[in-house]
């Protein structure tokens, strides 16, 4: 949390003051009013300023992002984290030197990242988000890589007349597959049970 004291004509203009400096708006403030100040003879002789404190409070979103800074911290990784959000979706992407460790073969260490940070971003939550933690755009290039193999391994089962099954992947991996396939002359289904649920692609 950062804090600021900032002082006004009035209290009004303080707290103002103070949420310029934090960059911040009312409901993201807590404010403290130290002094109310009065004003003084014809409004100059005695007069004395207000003083407010105030302190910006971290949304859970922040405190997340905080939390994933820490956690890459300590395993030897300095990484920016950029956060975005649209709607209920949260995607924290980082950015830095040695970026391959945090992503790990096939994206198994960027994936247990992902798991974590949505534990920690909806515990004791009103709000309900889903996350996507990025790290330099390799979200968008597995993606591409899951389409081309959904293709290829759509075409290995029609020419062989037979079930393909694909390695054991996340949720949200699979859902790349089945969607890459929703128009082509196969059917998919997941097979398995966590963490070894993998892909079935069955000629039609």
């Amino acid at each position: 949390m950062r804090e600021v004291t900032a002082s006004g004509q009035t209290v009004e203009e303080a707290v103002q003051s103070a949420l310029e400096q934090l960059n911040t708006t009312r409901d993201q403030a807590e404010i403290e009013v130290i002094d109310e100040g009065k004003k003084g003879l014809l409004g100059v002789f005695g007069t004395k300023q207000a003083v407010v404190k105030a302190v910006k409070i971290s949304s859970p979103v922040e405190k997340t992002a905080t939390f994933l800074e820490d956690v890459v911290k300590k395993m030897n990784v300095e990484a920016m984290v950029k956060t975005t959000v649209t709607d209920n979706h949260v995607t924290y992407e980082l950015s830095g030197e040695n970026i391959a460790i945090l992503i790990g073969k096939r994206g198994q260490t960027l994936n247990a990242l992902q798991y974590i940070v949505h534990l920690a971003l909806n515990k004791n939550q009103d709000q309900f988000y889903s996350v996507t933690v990025d790290a330099e755009g390799y979200r968008q290039r597995r993606k591409e890589t899951l389409e081309s193999l959904a293709v290829k391994m759509a075409e290995k089962a029609e020419t062989l007349n037979k079930k393909v099954a694909l390695e054991p992947m996340p949720a949200f991996e699979r859902k790349i597959i089945h969607n890459a396939l929703q128009q082509k002359a196969v059917k998919t289904y997941s097979a398995g049970d966590e963490p070894h649920r993998h892909i079935v692609i069955q000629p039609s």
